[in-house]
Formats: structure tokens, C-alpha cells, sequence
């Protein structure tokens, strides 16, 4: 077959819809180009209304949103709180900067999402201490819902709130609902590799909207409502400027055509590939459906002697980037010390993930063409190690 080898595939670049020039065309004719704004309003309109909840409160980026939803709930110096450890750091900083205590929860093999096993056990754990977290922050890894039935059942035992990481699953639902919308926050990213984009930029959902209102007040300096500049607590500069919320805009309309891209480019993926032996891919759970923002391969080492490093080398000298799947946090020096709770005694899930998983060029521009040029580089570089 032909190779264009010239042009660089990108793992998941940002792909514009055509429609985001209107709404910044019109920020600048309007000369709201500061931050908040006409577009501001509509695109936190337009949010809730596609996911189905209350409100929403548009933030510089998804780690911001996290970070003023775990101030929402009280989370403070030496609290604890959950976390998924296969995840991005973005899920876990915020509860750094709010001097807590992070204790990681491995993922489950048949969803690759927090562990309901493992979860269980931190909160034995907890309970036995007299120190139950003051959130749970449950990560939809790869724009796959987590089990939320089994995982809310647990939280709600012990009353501890959820916020919802669904950074990356936009588009994405659990038995039908939204991704987002199932603890009381979520927080989704729209950073410039997410499967719609604001080139940086996230946004806080919630059902409450006195919450939500406090959190407005936060993400905008926490200025007191006084003629002059007075502040009684500690504030962030987290807002969203109005031209990026118009990208946004311009995004949104189109969100359902690149969950349907994404969707189809994993089909052509797993059709590929999917009878070499020690091959697989992150399995799509039967309770929802995956917008599968990143299409994620599997090798399984006791059949396949490759590992993910070697394609991922073989695939940047073709010049196609790949990376590799979440370094989980409990492995990260930061981290260093902190609880960890495995799905299984006898091992981790997502340690297993980290040394067996390779994240695929996923865009939606991804071209027919480009994508049988990454799936022959695979294959090419496999028959080297039958």
C-alpha cells in the first residue's frame, strides 16, 4: 500500500466545526472579549440543558472545576479523599491545594474504571480509622462511564458525596443518562486535545444552584458585593473568557458527529486487529456507551512479546504520535506514601493497564487513509515478534 509518510498523526487534535467563527466574530464586534460574556451565558445554558441538570458554571479548565467543587464540599487541611488512580494528575492536584489527603482506588479489569471491590475496602479501612473521606472523586477514564449503580450504592452507605471526573466522556452515557450528571458535581474538560474543545477550558455542573452560585463568586476572586474591591475569603481567577466560551458554542453543535467519529475509528481499529492473539482493547461496558475519546489497545504480554514502548517507537518513526495509557497515581513520586487500595489482593488492575495499555491516534479528523497507515505500522511492527 501507499504511505504518506509526510504529514504527522496527532493523537486526538482539536477538530473545528465551522460554527465557532460566528460567536467569536461576534464577541469581538460586541468587544466582549474580557472575560464572561454573552457567550458565557449561553454556552453554561447550553450545557446543562444537553446533560440534563440545573446549571453549570464555565471555569479556565477541568482541574479548576474540581478544585472549586471539592471547596464546595468542605474539603480542607488534613481531610481525606477518594480518588481513582488511573487517571490524569489533573483529577488529584486540587486536593493537594486544598491540603487533603488523597487514598487511590485501583480500577476493575471489566470496565478498566474505579474499583467497587476496592472501594469497599478503603472504606472499611476508613471506618476502622474513624476517618471517612469528605468526597469521592470518580474518574470516566477514556470517555467510559464508571459503574455508578454499584459505586453510588457504597458512597451513599457511608454519606459521602461524589463528584463525577467526566473530563474526558463528554458525550458519553450510564444506562442512559449523561456522563456528569451522576454525583453532585461534575466536571467536564475542554482542554485542546478533548473530544470538543475550548482550546483550555472546563466546566462545573450540578443541580444546585445556590452551590453553583457560590462557585461563581469563588472563580471570580471571591470579590464581596461592595462598591470598591473587598474580599473576605480566598478567591481564584477560574473563569472562562467569552471568545473560548464561543468555541465552545461552535463545538457543542457538533459533539454528537465526533462521539459518532470516535466511535467508528475504535470499530475500524478493533476490526484490524482484534484476531492478532494478545490483542485487545478497553472493553465497552454493557450498562452504557463510550463517546471512545481515545481508543485504547491491550497487550497481553503472556502471548504477545512485544510491549506498548516498542509500537510506540515503531509508530513515531512513522511520525504518529501514540501514547501511553495513565501512569496511575499511586505510582507517581508525588504520591509517594499515600493509601492505596488494589481491586485484588493478589494484584493491581491498574498497574496492569499501565504496562500492557497504548493510546491510538482517536481524532475525529482522522482520515480512512491515516488510520490504515497507523494500523499497518502496528501490524508491521507485531510480525516482528511472532
Amino acid at each position: 500500500m501507499m504511505k504518506d509518510t509526510q504529514s504527522r498523526i496527532y493523537l486526538s487534535p482539536p477538530h473545528m466545526s465551522g460554527f465557532e467563527q460566528e460567536y467569536i466574530s461576534e464577541a469581538f464586534t460586541s468587544n466582549w472579549i474580557a472575560p464572561l460574556g454573552p457567550n458565557v451565558d449561553a454556552f453554561e445554558k447550553e450545557i446543562a440543558e444537553y446533560v440534563g441538570v440545573s446549571g453549570a458554571v464555565a471555569l479556565s479548565s477541568g482541574t479548576a472545576a474540581i478544585h472549586l467543587a471539592l471547596r464546595l464540599l468542605g474539603v480542607a487541611n488534613g481531610d481525606r479523599v477518594f480518588c481513582s488512580s488511573l487517571t490524569f494528575i489533573g483529577s488529584v492536584s486540587p486536593i493537594l491545594y486544598q491540603g487533603a489527603e488523597p487514598v487511590f482506588i485501583d480500577s476493575e479489569p471489566e470496565n478498566w474504571n474505579m474499583s467497587a471491590a476496592a472501594l469497599e475496602q478503603a472504606f472499611i479501612w476508613a471506618g476502622r480509622d474513624d476517618k471517612l473521606p469528605k468526597a469521592v472523586v470518580i474518574v470516566d477514564l477514556y470517555g467510559q462511564s464508571a459503574d455508578y449503580d454499584r459505586l453510588l450504592s457504597i458512597c451513599n452507605y457511608y454519606g459521602v458525596p461524589v463528584i463525577e471526573d467526566a473530563a474526558e466522556a463528554m458525550g458519553a452515557s450510564y444506562k442512559g443518562k449523561p456522563c456528569g450528571t451522576m454525583g453532585k458535581y461534575g466536571i467536564f474538560s475542554f482542554n485542546g486535545n478533548k473530544i470538543i474543545t475550548t482550546s483550555g477550558g472546563g466546566i462545573l455542573i450540578s443541580n444546585d444552584i445556590a452551590a453553583l452560585e457560590k462557585s461563581r463568586f469563588l472563580a471570580t476572586q471571591a470579590r464581596d458585593p461592595a462598591p470598591y474591591y473587598q474580599h473576605s475569603e480566598i478567591g481564584y481567577n477560574y473563569r472562562m473568557s467569552n471568545i473560548l466560551a464561543g468555541i465552545g458554542r461552535g463545538q457543542l453543535k457538533v459533539l454528537q458527529e465526533r462521539v459518532n467519529a470516535r466511535r467508528k475509528i475504535f470499530e475500524l481499529y478493533y476490526n484490524e486487529l482484534k484476531d492478532i492473539e494478545g490483542v485487545s482493547f478497553m472493553p465497552e461496558a454493557e450498562y452504557g456507551t463510550a463517546n471512545r475519546w481515545l481508543t485504547v489497545m491491550n497487550l497481553d504480554q503472556e502471548y504477545c512479546k512485544v510491549r506498548p514502548g516498542k509500537i510506540m517507537d515503531a509508530l513515531e518513526r512513522e511520525n504518529i504520535e501514540s501514547r501511553p495509557v495513565w501512569k496511575p497515581m499511586h505510582l507517581q513520586p508525588l504520591f509517594a506514601g499515600c493509601r492505596y487500595f488494589p481491586h485484588d489482593y493478589k494484584y493491581s488492575v491498574s498497574d496492569l493497564l499501565f504496562n500492557t495499555g497504548l493510546c491510538l491516534p482517536s481524532g475525529s479528523s482522522l482520515t480512512t487513509v491515516q488510520q490504515q497507515r497507523v494500523i499497518y505500522s502496528i501490524k508491521n511492527v507485531l510480525s516482528k515478534f511472532r
